[in-house]
């Protein structure tokens, strides 16, 4: 079992910056793929990054690249979001996820667990 923990939402004003956190538990940490969804009022939830089991590799949506960044430190198990230039379409509730299906890059349904989310609501 693992169990995540997401930190580090809040409000703020278009074009600023933000950090994610997701510490998860358990001594297995580096042995999962983590990802990062968010899912906005009325719409389906969505994938935004992913990064391999090691941190050498990352995944982005479209609408992120170049924005967003995602890395890990699988010393703390943590993984991170860095979100720069934030605009109104990134309101939304931050998930982490863990894959440990030994996929890269793992589908939606292929993440074993979730955290309960981080509200990010950008002002325009």
């Amino acid at each position: 079992q693992v169990q995540l923990v997401e930190s580090g939402g809040g409000l703020v004003q278009a074009g600023a910056s933000l950090r994610l956190s997701c510490v998860a538990s358990g001594r297995t940490f580096r042995s999962y793929v983590m990802g990062w969804f968010r899912q906005a009022p009325g719409k389906e939830r969505e994938f935004v990054a992913a990064i391999n089991w090691s941190g050498g590799s990352s995944f982005y949506a479209d609408s992120v690249k170049g924005r967003f960044t995602i890395s890990r430190d699988n010393a703390k198990n943590t993984v991170y979001l860095q979100m720069n230039s934030l605009n109104s379409e990134d309101t939304a509730v931050y998930y982490c996820a863990a894959s440990g299906m030994g996929i890269w890059i793992p589908q939606k349904s292929q993440y074993n667990y979730w955290g309960q989310g981080t509200q990010v609501t950008v002002s325009s």
